[in-house]
């Protein structure tokens, strides 16, 4: 099974706005403008999880009514696309 984690917090400046999460990726170059999930997917991926053992982790810290793993596990491939997420 596949675990995950944060690129290093050196590749990346995480700066939350009102609404957003602007996050630079130094290693590209690119500025993400994100929303939730994704930045406390980012600090839930400080260590290396599965899929599902994030999942749990961000339903415990979080009141989620609608979890979804699938919708989770495709989020992950795209972080992990645009480099934001390692998938180890």
């Amino acid at each position: 099974m596949a675990r995950y984690r944060a690129a290093s917090l050196a590749t990346l400046r995480i700066v939350p706005t009102d609404a957003l999460t602007l996050i630079y990726h130094r290693a590209s170059g690119i500025t993400h403008i994100v929303d939730a999930p994704v930045p406390e997917i980012l600090e839930a991926l400080a260590e290396p999880l599965s899929a599902d053992a994030l999942l749990a982790k961000l339903a415990a810290q979080y009141d989620l009514l609608d979890a979804d793993a699938l919708a989770l596990a495709v989020r992950l491939d795209e972080l992990a696309a645009a480099g934001l997420v390692e998938r180890l």
